[in-house]
């Protein structure tokens, strides 16, 4: 069964950028995205745009990525809820999933950008390899149709 193995934020902190998150054992989503969360490039470059409330990203990529040699913990490429049993190349536009008490849709999938070079693993050295791997496994964004609370371990259920 599909669930929510972590929910990470990350607050805002002067100089610093979104990533990587931390871990909470649980929190309140709204239209805007998770409480204590803070992302320099939705609120600054994206003018808040809802459509990028929330990034869900797969436990099996980050499971990839390290047997390719990529040291990715959960929470490290800026990801909101850290899932399981939905393979990146499942997700697409327009689906609706049912998270504890919230309600997402399904509205861009994320591409990578030079901020993963924050990463200790990467940096400048590595990112331009870093971003051609990362190409369609960066997660999705989704919008938030019903506000609620999303707890670690809550099951996610595809509605549409």
């Amino acid at each position: 069964m599909s669930k929510v193995v972590q929910i990470n934020v990350k607050p805002n902190v002067l100089g610093e950028h979104g990533l990587p998150k931390k871990s909470v054992e649980y929190v309140f989503v709204s239209k805007m995205g998770l409480d204590g969360d803070y992302n320099n490039y939705r609120t600054d470059t994206k003018n808040r745009d809802p459509d990028m409330a929330v990034l869900l990203y797969p436990k099996e990529t980050i499971d990839e990525l390290n047997k390719e040699g990529w040291p990715i913990q959960k929470g490290d490429v800026g990801e909101n809820f850290t899932i399981t049993e939905i393979p990146h190349s499942h997700f697409s536009f327009g689906q609706q999933f049912h998270l504890g008490e919230c309600i997402l849709e399904i509205t861009i999938e994320c591409d990578p950008c030079h901020y993963l070079a924050i990463l200790p693993y990467v940096g400048e050295e590595k990112i331009n390899d870093f971003i051609k791997t990362m190409m369609h496994r960066r997660g999705w964004y989704a919008k938030v149709i019903k506000e609620g609370r999303v707890s670690k371990g809550d099951s996610i259920l595809q509605i549409i």
